[in-house]
């Protein structure tokens, strides 16, 4: 493997007036050096990163960077300005340029360098060295950290500095952060550098996650746990985003991490002191789950799989919602007839309700059709990243071909992912890594899915999925009851969280392909879905004393979730008091959902809590089972908390909004 950076490499006189000259001169010496074999193809990607974000840093640096097919291997070119150039920063043009050129299908390892580089570009000592340097080897084994400007000051293992030996000091306030950027080369591990030695000056203990191309390491959970509050310092969506939940987030670009690291911090401070937090209603935050590849999976086998399959859950939803509403409502306007209706497309009268009827129809199922194969792709992609999508996909289609169902779908992105982590351990030739993800590992991991999705397990898992829905569709009396509590518990335990996906994401694969059963088991996830936020809501509205001014107005909120099935309503009121609110709304909903299934509801909306309740089997049933629910949670709510030896505060007499669990 050559050096990351070499003397032939460095040009200390750049002469350049304008940021595309600098970049086409250090580009002149990659070509040079064989390490790039298209100069015009490379600057047009260079032209088209900066098109995203300019690359100037304050401090008198431009840091312009790419990935590129052009590019053999990871190669960084430097040069120095006497008049500046400018790269779009606050403060002025830079006089330290750096060019750096990153292959499509770069490594961990000479991705790590270059990160570690963009971290040493924070450190006014080596940015100092670097201006004062007369010798181009000199300046090309700095960069490569073979030669250390100045001794770096000591600090704890906690990333604070060594205090002076003086009496026991206050619990330091805590930060965790997030950064990345679209690249995830450059301004991801310069934020980092940046928030770290601000809060290194304020006194701040500080744990960063980067989530760049190397993938990303999870923060310790505990450390999250213990943190005062968030900072996310991001230009790509940040992944898993619910670990953050609970806490005063401060949202904001990587940009400002770089530039206004102290006035993030001071941020932090002040929503943690009113008692701000995130709040995730949606529920839809594990969408990110796994994003990153095998580079970023770490823990246990159990809880990465979990993590993989509600990366595709989340995605599916979307589908799921709009396809399920759109057939709903046209059921409730043409009649469950209206699915046989001829095709709108050679067939539509403006003024006839049935052809409204059947194009809502055909829409929805039309978006109802992408329900496995996006379950498929999005799986694979958490757990191997875009290179995967094309045999998820292709596995998903394959699935709905031999009739696999929702079922094959979930084995199909598991192999799919599988089949490109496989792939992608294996060692190639440096001309192939920029063809890797976009030609060669799609094509290969597509034939291996199709394979053994056509001729190995599609066939059982077809059968598997039969025997599935002739046991819903025979479940009666006891058998549906029992399964109406199992699935009200999981829903409101955890609220949005892993077991409640699981049971939403089990509704919603039977709505693939409706049978009397799978509808009955939507209605009863959905009800049962609805009990926590309209329990917590009523409780504070009956018992306002027991609750804090805070939780009084989530609870006028609550009222609005609660009815829209958005069961994430209630997790303020978990997180405040766990041990009583949790198991009062986790009896409601088996008892709601016991009734549903005992009534015989049905629902074919996968979404929508009382807006669709004209789309409901038995509808006034199916509102007398939500409200027993709601009734069974609001009293022991109420009774659980008027036995605690520590009150909440009554109206007036304390507005901090700080429940005390005894």
């Amino acid at each position: 493997m050559s050096e990351l950076i070499t003397a032939d490499l460095v040009d200390l006189d750049l002469s350049a007036e304008t940021k595309d000259a600098a970049a086409r001169s250090l580009a002149g010496r990659m070509v040079e050096a064989g390490r790039v074999t298209d100069l015009d193809g490379f600057l047009a990607d260079v032209a088209a990163r900066e098109a995203q974000m300019p690359t100037g840093l304050d401090g008198g640096i431009g840091i312009p960077h790419c990935r590129s097919e052009h590019v053999t291997e990871p190669t960084l070119a430097f040069g120095r300005s006497a008049d500046g150039i400018d790269f779009g920063a606050p403060d002025g043009p830079a006089d330290l340029v750096f060019l750096i050129a990153a292959p499509a299908g770069a490594d961990d390892d000479h991705l790590t360098i270059l990160s570690g580089l963009a971290r040493r570009l924070m450190d006014p000592g080596f940015t100092g060295a670097l201006r004062a340097e007369a010798d181009p080897g000199a300046a090309a084994a700095l960069i490569r950290g073979e030669e250390v400007p100045a001794a770096a000051p000591e600090y704890s293992a906690t990333g604070t500095p060594e205090p002076a030996d003086t009496d026991a000091a206050p619990e330091p306030f805590r930060i965790v952060a997030v950064t990345s950027c679209p690249t995830g080369i450059a301004h991801t591990y310069m934020a980092a550098e940046s928030l770290e030695a601000a809060a290194r000056a304020e006194g701040v203990v500080l744990d960063v996650e980067t989530q760049g191309s190397a993938g990303f390491e999870r923060l310790d959970p505990a450390v999250i746990a213990a943190a005062d509050a968030v900072i996310w310092a991001h230009d790509v969506d940040v992944r898993e985003k619910a670990r953050f939940g609970g806490k005063p987030v401060v949202d904001t670009g990587v940009k400002a991490g770089i530039n206004r690291p102290a006035e993030l911090i001071a941020e932090a401070r002040r929503k943690a002191e009113r008692g701000e937090i995130s709040r995730f209603a949606d529920g839809r935050d594990e969408a990110e789950a796994g994003t990153g590849g095998s580079a970023g999976a770490s823990g246990h086998f159990g809880i990465r799989l979990r993590t993989y399959l509600m990366s595709g859950v989340s995605y599916m939803v979307p589908f799921v919602a709009a396809g399920g509403l759109l057939i709903a409502l046209s059921f409730a306007i043409g009649g469950y007839e209206i699915a046989s209706a001829k095709s709108v497309a050679d067939h539509f009268v403006w003024g006839e309700a049935a052809s409204w009827a059947a194009l809502l129809n055909q829409i929805g199922t039309a978006a109802f059709g992408f329900l496995v194969p996006v379950l498929a792709g999005y799986i694979a992609y958490g757990m191997a990243d875009r290179p995967a999508l094309v045999p998820g996909f292709v596995g998903g289609a394959i699935a709905l071909t031999i009739d696999a169902g929702f079922l094959g779908g979930l084995v199909a992105g598991l192999l799919a992912g599988a089949a490109v982590m496989a792939i992608q351990r294996l060692k190639v030739h440096p001309t192939l890594r920029g063809i890797m993800p976009v030609l060669v590992i799609p094509l290969l991991a597509s034939i291996a899915v199709g394979f053994l999705m056509f001729i190995v397990v599609g066939k059982p898992i077809a059968s598997l999925q039969n025997a599935l829905t002739d046991w819903l569709n025979g479940l009666s009396g006891s058998n549906a009851v029992i399964l109406g509590v199992v699935l009200g518990l999981m829903m409101c335990f955890d609220m949005g969280g892993p077991l409640n996906k699981v049971a939403y994401a089990f509704a919603v694969g039977g709505l693939a392909d409706p049978t009397p059963g799978s509808l009955k088991v939507m209605a009863a996830v959905m009800a049962a879905g609805m009990v926590p936020p309209l329990a917590l809501a009523l409780a504070t509205t009956v018992r306002r004393g027991l609750f804090t001014a805070t939780e009084r107005e989530n609870g006028r909120a609550a009222w609005v979730l609660g009815a829209s099935f958005i069961t994430e309503g209630a997790i303020p009121f978990a997180a405040a008091d766990p041990l009583r609110v949790i198991p009062s709304v986790m009896a409601g909903g088996a008892v709601t959902g016991a009734l549903s299934m005992a009534f015989g509801c049905t629902l074919r909306a996968p979404h929508g809590g009382v807006f669709v309740v004209p789309l409901i089997g038995e509808p006034f049933l199916y509102l007398l089972a939500i409200a027993a629910g709601t009734a069974v949670s609001t009293a022991l709510v109420v009774v659980l908390k008027g036995m605690r030896r520590t009150p909440a505060p009554a109206p007036g007499e304390d507005g901090s909004g700080v429940t005390v669990a005894a």
